[in-house]
Parts: structure tokens; sequence; C-alpha cells
């Protein structure tokens, strides 16, 4: 009679772990790339129409620097509290993820507060010409990326905040905070082209 083929016991592994252990950090860093691309294209495309135009902006001032520096400020200063919510979450600390959620939360609405200011200090409307259309949507895509990252935390201090919490909801944290550091340095480069590129 044949022998079974022999298996493999794999009941004491962690069912999740940080990092690149977790399916969910590969799966944003696969997301990450492609919105980098999206990001890439755009400012491609910002560069190939200012390339065809007499002038740059054709007929606007260029956007004004404070909303669009302060909002700068704020997104940089953001990543204190995100690291300090993904620091907390490698501990398993409850209490200092609520409140690093909290903060980053708090952050979140306080840029996205910002962003209507530039929107407002444009000095264009996206329907005014060339210029106009590839500087709102530069803009518009970066703020959507920040909607839904301020909608995953929100989503995740409510579910802190109601428990009981799983575990495996710490590695949503840590994963939270790493899409957040490319929120923050895809802004870098936007903020570059939108306000320093009608300038040089």
């Amino acid at each position: 009679m044949k022998q079974p083929a022999a298996t493999l016991d794999v009941s004491g592994l962690p069912t999740f772990g940080f990092g690149p252990a977790s399916t969910t950090w590969w799966a944003t860093l696969g997301l990450i790339f492609i919105e980098s691309t999206v990001f890439a294209l755009g400012i491609a495309s910002y560069f190939y129409l200012r390339g065809q135009a007499p002038a740059w902006p054709p007929d606007s001032a260029p956007p004004d620097l404070l909303w669009g520096s302060l909002n700068t400020v704020i997104m940089l200063l953001s990543c204190l509290p995100n690291y300090l919510a993904s620091q907390a979450a490698h501990r398993f600390d409850l209490q200092r993820v609520r409140l690093g959620l909290v903060l980053c939360l708090l952050f979140s609405l306080l840029f996205l507060g910002g962003r209507i200011g530039e929107f407002g200090s444009l000095n264009v409307n996206w329907s005014h010409n060339a210029y106009g259309s590839i500087t709102w949507m530069l803009l518009g895509l970066h703020t959507v990326h920040l909607i839904t990252d301020t909608f995953d935390t929100l989503v995740l201090t409510v579910l802190f905040f109601t428990g009981p919490v799983e575990s495996k909801r710490y590695v949503d944290v840590s994963e939270n905070g790493d899409y957040w550091y490319f929120v923050v340095i895809s802004w870098l480069a936007i903020y570059a082209v939108i306000y320093w590129g009608p300038r040089f």
C-alpha cells in the first residue's frame, strides 16, 4: 500500500506580519508604483505643454506661494504622528496607536482645509487654457489620494476606538503610515512643479 505524502504542519506560523511579511505591504507597494507612474505622466504632460507654449503661464500669474507652502509644512509635520502611530503599532500599544491615529486624522483634515485655499490661489481656472487644465489636474490627482488616505485613517481610527481590535489591524496602521509617506513625497514633487515650475 502506498504511503501518504508527508504533510507540513504550518499551524504554528503567525497569521500576520509587518513589512514584507505582509501581503498587504506588497499590495501597497504595487499600488504606489502604479500611482507614481500616473503622477509621472501628469508631470511629463505639464512640461510637454509648457514646451509648446510661448509663455508659461500663458495669460495669468503663477500660483500664489502662501497656501501651497503652508500646506507643504503641514504635510511634512504630518510624518511625525504617522511615524509614532506606526511604531506604536509594531509594539501593539493600543493607547498610543489611538493617539497617533487621531493626530494623523487631524493633520489630514488640516491639509484638506488648506487645499481649498490652494485651489483658490492658482490664479487660473481649470477651463481657461492648457496651463489651467494641467495645473488643476495635478492638484486634483493629489487631492484624490489625500481624501482616500484620510478616509482610510478615519476607518482605522473608528475601528481602534470601537474594538475589539484584532492583532492584524496593527499591521493596517503600519501600512497606512507607509502609504502616507508616499502621499507626502508625491506632494513635494507636485508642489515643485505647480508652484515653482512657472517661475523658472
